[in-house]
This record gives C-alpha cells, sequence and structure tokens, in this order.
C-alpha cells in the first residue's frame, strides 16, 4: 500500500543527515524518519505519528521507501543513541504511541500539559453563591431564549476552576463576558487586591481587546470601587513575559513567576506551542488562566494548534453533575451534564463554547454560511452565496490576466477613503474598513501579486504617488519579531508625512495602550505592503467588508478552517471570487495537525 508523497526541504535533508551523524550509524530508517519529522514541524506539526507510515510504501522527493511495521520501526529507532523515551535527555523522543517528537516540542508539550492538568484539578470552592447568584441576575438580566444562557456557564467555570477555556465565533459575545467574569471575581475578592493581566497574541489584537474592555466597562452595572479595579491595559504575550535583548528567554519563567493572579489570553487560537508553554510555565501555582478564542478558526502560524487541542478537538463540553446542580442552584437553568459516578476527563467543566450569536441576525448570509462550513457542506454553503443573503455574494474567480479589470472597482471603492485622511488617526481608523484576503502567498492569485496588481490600479488613478518606495498611506505588515522595537509578527501600521518633523515618512503602529508610535522605515524589521493580505495573518483582525480570493485550482492548503476564518473576518460584508469545485473541496479537508497534547488533558 503506498501513502502519500513527501517533497522534502533544504532543511529536512540538513536535519536528517545531521542527526545520523550525531548517531553515529547508518541506519537509513533513521534518516527517514528524522527528515520526515522536520517536514512535519516544518508543516506546523509538533510530531510524527509513525502509524501513519509504518508497514506502508511512500514517496519521498520523487523515489518510493519501504516502511517496516510499527512495531519494528519503533523498536529500531528506539536502539538507535539519539531517539529516547518520554524523559530521557535526546534529540529526539519517541512516546509509547508512535509520536516521534524533536525534544524541544516534547518538553514544550509535556510543561504545557502539566500545567494545564495541575490548574484543572485545583477546586475552587469558596465561592460566596449569594453574592454570585446576585452578580448574575445584575449582569446578565435578559432571559435566555433556549435553555442555558452560555455566558453564565462560562461566567461559573472560570470562578470554579483555575484553567477556563472559553471558545466562541465572532459575535458570540466572549470578550464581554470576561469583562463580566473579571467583575465577579473582583466582587468574590471582597476588597481583597487581585491581579490581572489582560494580553493578546499581536500588538493589534491588544489595542482591540483594550478598546472593548473599555467599552463594555462603561454599561457595566457594578459598584465603583469594582469598575476601578477592572484592568484597561493590554499587553502583548510577548510583553508580559518580557522579553531578553538577543535571547529567546523571557524575563518571567517558572524560576520567576508572573506577579499575578489571573492571566486571560485573548484570541488563544493564534498562539503557537512554544510561546503559550512559556506563558504557562510561567504562572504562579495558584494563578488562574483564562484562555478566549474560536477553535474553529485556523491554528497559528507557527507549530501547533494549541486552542483546538484544549478544546478536545471539536468535541462537546463535558460537566459533572455537580456544576450543573451549582449552575442550576444559582441560574435556575440546567445544562447536560454527565451520569453521575462517571469518570469524567480531566477538562471536565473548564471549556465553554458559547452559542449564541449576537452580531449576525439569524438571516444572516456570513452567519449561515460560516455554520456550513464548519459543518463541511461545501454545497449548502454555495447555494446561501448564491441566494438572497445580503452581506455574502458569490463571484466567479477572473482568468489572471482579467484580475485587474475585475477588481478595480471593489479596490477603488474599498481603499480611496482612507488614503484621503488628512491625520494618521483617521488613516488607521478607515484602513480596517476594507481588506483583501488571500488563500495563498504566490501565483497570480497570492498576496505578493494582488498587493503589486492593487498598487498599480492606485497609481492609475492618482491615489498614491508611484515615485516613492514609502508613499503617503503605503500600510505595512510586520513579519518577524523584533523584541527590541516591540513590533510582532502580524503587526499593521501605515506611512505618513512626519508632521512634527521634517515631513519624512515614517510608519505608524497602534500602540496597546490605544496611542500610537512612529518609527523611521529604516529601522523596521522584515516586512510587507498588505493592501491584501493572508487570511492566516488576518486573524485576530476585523474589518467592515472583505474580499476573499481563491485560486483557479485546488491546492491542500484550503481547508474549512481557512475558508471560515477568512469569513468571519468581516462584520457586515464579504464578496468570495473562487471556483466551486476548489471551494467545496476545501471545506470537505479540514486541518489536522499531529500532537499529543489532546489525547494529555481529554483522556479519561
Amino acid at each position: 500500500m503506498v501513502t502519500k508523497g513527501f517533497e522534502l526541504s533544504a532543511i529536512d535533508r540538513h536535519f536528517a543527515d545531521f542527526i545520523l551523524g550525531e548517531s553515529g550509524g547508518t541506519s537509513a530508517i533513521l534518516k527517514v524518519a528524522a527528515s520526515l519529522l522536520s517536514n512535519a514541524v516544518g508543516s506546523g506539526n509538533i510530531c510524527l505519528n509513525l502509524a501513519e507510515i509504518a508497514g506502508k510504501e511512500i514517496r519521498i522527493d520523487g523515489g518510493q521507501i519501504s516502511v517496516p511495521e510499527f512495531e519494528n520501526l519503533h523498536t529500531s529507532l528506539l536502539e538507535t543513541p539519539v531517539v529516547g523515551s518520554p524523559g530521557d535527555f535526546r534529540p529526539l523522543v519517541l512516546d509509547g504511541d508512535g509520536r516521534l517528537y524533536l525534544y524541544r516540542y516534547w518538553k514544550y508539550e509535556q510543561d504545557l500539559a502539566r500545567v494545564i492538568l495541575g490548574k484543572a484539578a485545583i477546586p475552587c470552592d469558596r465561592i460566596d453563591q449569594v453574592l454570585l447568584a446576585n452578580g448574575l441576575d445584575r449582569l446578565f438580566p435578559g432571559v435566555a431564549e433556549k435553555g442555558a444562557d452560555w455566558q453564565k456557564v462560562a461566567v461559573l467555570a472560570a470562578l470554579r476552576k483555575k484553567c477556563c477555556i472559553i471558545s466562541g465565533g465572532p459575535g458570540t459575545g466572549k470578550t464581554s463576558t470576561v469583562v463580566k467574569i473579571i467583575a465577579l471575581l473582583l466582587e468574590q475578592a471582597k476588597n481583597e487586591p487581585v491581579r490581572i493581566a489582560l494580553a493578546a497574541p499581536t500588538g493589534k489584537a491588544a489595542a482591540r481587546l483594550k478598546e472593548s474592555v473599555g467599552s463594555m466597562t462603561e454599561t457595566l452595572d457594578c459598584a465603583d470601587a469594582i469598575i476601578d479595579h477592572i484592568p484597561y491595559e493590554v499587553s502583548t504575550i510577548h510583553r508580559l513575559l518580557g522579553p531578553i535583548s538577543g535571547s529567546v528567554r523571557f524575563r518571567y519563567s517558572d524560576k520567576n513567576p508572573l506577579p499575578y493572579d489571573v492571566v486571560i489570553v485573548d484570541e488563544a487560537s493564534m498562539v503557537a506551542l512554544p510561546l503559550m508553554a512559556k506563558l504557562a510555565a510561567a504562572l504562579k501555582p495558584d494563578a488562574r488562566f483564562i484562555l478566549l478564542g474560536d477553535r474553529d478558526q485556523l491554528a497559528s502560524v507557527e507549530a501547533g494548534a494549541v486552542l483546538g487541542d484544549m478544546c478536545g478537538g471539536g468535541q462537546e463540553e463535558i460537566f459533572s453533575t455537580e456544576f450543573s446542580d451549582l449552575f442550576a442552584n444559582l441560574s435556575g437553568d440546567r445544562i447536560p451534564s454527565a451520569p453521575p459516578g462517571e469518570r469524567l476527563p480531566p477538562l471536565a467543566d473548564s471549556l465553554v463554547v458559547l452559542k449564541k450569536n449576537y452580531r449576525f441576525p439569524a438571516d444572516s448570509g456570513i452567519g449561515a454560511v460560516g455554520r456550513a462550513v464548519n459543518a463541511g457542506k461545501g454545497a449548502d454553503a454555495i447555494a446561501i452565496l448564491k441566494g438572497d443573503a445580503t452581506d455574502i455574494d458569490w463571484h466567479d474567480v477572473p482568468r489572471p490576466d482579467e484580475l485587474k479589470k475585475v477588481l478595480t472597482e471593489a479596490i477603488l471603492d474599498g481603499y480611496a477613503m482612507y488614503l484621503a485622511a488628512g491625520t494618521v488617526a483617521e488613516a488607521l481608523g478607515r484602513f480596517d474598513a476594507f481588506r483583501v484576503l488571500c488563500a495563498l502567498r504566490q501565483g497570480p492569485y497570492g498576496v505578493a501579486d494582488i498587493n503589486v496588481l492593487i498598487e498599480e490600479i492606485l497609481m492609475g488613478r492618482g491615489l498614491i504617488d508611484p515615485q516613492q518606495r514609502w508613499y503617503k498611506g503605503r500600510p505595512v505588515l510586520i513579519t518577524v519579531n523584533d523584541y527590541n522595537l516591540k513590533l510582532f509578527n502580524g503587526d499593521v501600521g501605515i506611512t505618513f508625512p512626519d508632521s512634527e518633523g521634517d515631513g519624512s515618512p515614517r510608519v505608524f503602529f497602534p500602540a496597546p495602550d490605544g496611542g500610537v508610535r512612529n518609527l523611521s522605515p529604516v529601522r523596521l524589521p522584515a516586512h510587507e505592503t498588505v493592501f491584501a493580505m493572508t487570511i492566516h495573518k488576518s486573524q485576530g483582525s476585523e474589518f467592515d467588508r472583505v474580499h476573499m480570493l481563491f485560486p483557479e485550482n485546488d491546492s491542500p492548503i484550503l481547508t474549512r478552517e481557512l475558508i471560515y476564518t477568512g469569513i468571519t473576518r468581516a462584520r457586515e460584508k464579504v464578496d468570495i471570487w473562487g471556483s466551486e469545485d476548489v471551494f467545496v473541496s476545501a471545506v470537505s479537508r479540514r486541518t489536522d495537525r499531529k500532537s499529543g497534547l489532546r489525547e494529555a488533558l481529554w483522556t479519561v
């Protein structure tokens, strides 16, 4: 039986040669396993699952290789001096289920699982139920349309557990819920100090969270003393941990824990395993850890699918009888629970999925297409796209030579207003009204070519200056982390003349504190123009209108998570340009990143 083929990169081949050299042997199967492990990590996986290649004929760079059966493969690798069992300090780690890791990724996974499992096991029984019931009635005055109010369930989970994961799509009220969680935690503390940190993966996501918390706090039905203690400052995770200049380490770690009683992370789906593990390790043993995110979105650009694994890979939440009874006593509503006495997974009572969408009405095309895509129903999604919904439309993708003509009107309509802005603040505010999202980086439908095409359209209408590289209004996306400049992968800035200096171009970025800071273009780390951006890079952002561009031909990169993420970046309108066959095929394809984290957290 022949399984799929693998195209190795130069790094994969060099890594395999290095491992083989370190082993001091000539094991052909070790070289194959090492190259495929490097390839797997480069594709976003945490490990290589040997069960998927054992006993099969596989193609590597066009050549065919016979892989031994699982037991022989497992034994052969463990007999080499560079492969160890869990707990051994070796370059590669192989567990009993056939997951082969780079040591550092195995350590990251173990460290994160240890912290999460430890916090999930800590009971938080010191709850003033009378005070909490009063708070729930006051902060959630409405009556749930059907059954329980899942925002209330999330509040109770966050108060009862040291680790809580709250998942929900855009418009389900994640940020609103967490502000109420903070208020009720402060009420439960009864004037005792509670140090709370709010964080997000990128500067832009941090600024958005800060703005949301500020606006929601204004209408919160709480005592002034409580509102005064709700934190308004939001940090990036990197800034929270305190990067050490010239190092990949942080100031805060298990040896020097963060000084917070509660750490809340928004847009957790964007956080890769290494960073999440370092954050978890830096928490105080008794600190609460609350994660917000959308488990149906794309996983992080880097390795891992941490939020998806922590959410059990999309399974239904599991609540104990005790939790359900307590919720009924506090709210008068019941939620489904496991039978009394049944053994529950470690994260039972810790995961809550918000189900009601407050942004998209029942007849919303965006909401309906998003649900169809998540359910893997590509044909149904196409039918909705071609139906009567006014907030989402389907267009057949034009040939590459017709793209400029077809997209010109939309580009001018989408970007003319921000380019006409008289101030930096106006330009930054207007820029998020519209964005072109691409599924690919390269090719005629990829980000690189589309950004050039958009610049040509705007130059042709005199909206940008073709004589200047750093023309007024040029939007740039930072593509690497620069701890010294406090600029991180995904941050977006806009070029504007320096009004306080000689008028030379500066690039202005939103700051997490709600302000704006600027840098000379020559100081910027790696960056690119961002009239168009990949759907991956758009995570954590929202735009009024979105144009999504898919290629003519199918690609393994196109998945339902990619499509869902792109659609849900829009607040008001989505236009999708694509091929029906490619779209339906993509919706049928799920992202599957290999790791052992889900099993560690959810196995009974």
